[in-house]
């Protein structure tokens, strides 16, 4: 059932097996054990290289590739040379804007949080996570 804003409130703490004053110290233990800790973790980074050449996997690219070769057996030297010229600053410049993402991505996890709230044992408590003081 995916409609859980819908539910009542008592069949979604029987439903996740909790109650509302949090997990109990065995259920949070059980679960910490089982499914280890709640981090996200970091996907395999592509190499400069790697995203340069994904630049050419598109489907207008492939196109543009295809009239060049069309251009070139044609006889026609200029419009070969301006279309790859096109092609090659387009990967050039998805390359560099997809670096720039990467970079604000890692910049922007350093504004999240480090503390979580939890209600645990009955009582509500602030946990801090890695090497940022409260």
């Amino acid at each position: 059932m995916n409609d859980w804003h819908q539910q009542k409130k008592a069949w979604i703490l029987d439903k996740l097996g909790t109650s509302e004053s949090g997990l109990s110290q065995e259920q949070a233990a059980m679960i910490l054990e089982e499914k280890g800790p709640n981090v996200l973790q970091e996907g395999k980074k592509k190499s400069t290289l790697q995203v340069f050449l994904s630049q050419f996997a598109d489907l207008l690219v492939i196109i543009l590739i295809a009239a060049a070769v069309i251009s070139m057996i044609s006889g026609n030297a200029e419009s070969t040379i301006v279309i790859i010229a096109v092609i090659v600053l387009n990967a050039i410049l998805g390359t560099v804007q997809h670096k720039k993402a990467e970079i604000t991505g890692k910049s922007e996890i350093a504004f999240i949080p480090k503390c979580k709230s939890n209600a645990r044992w009955g009582e509500n408590r602030s946990t801090f996570h890695g090497n940022r003081a409260g």
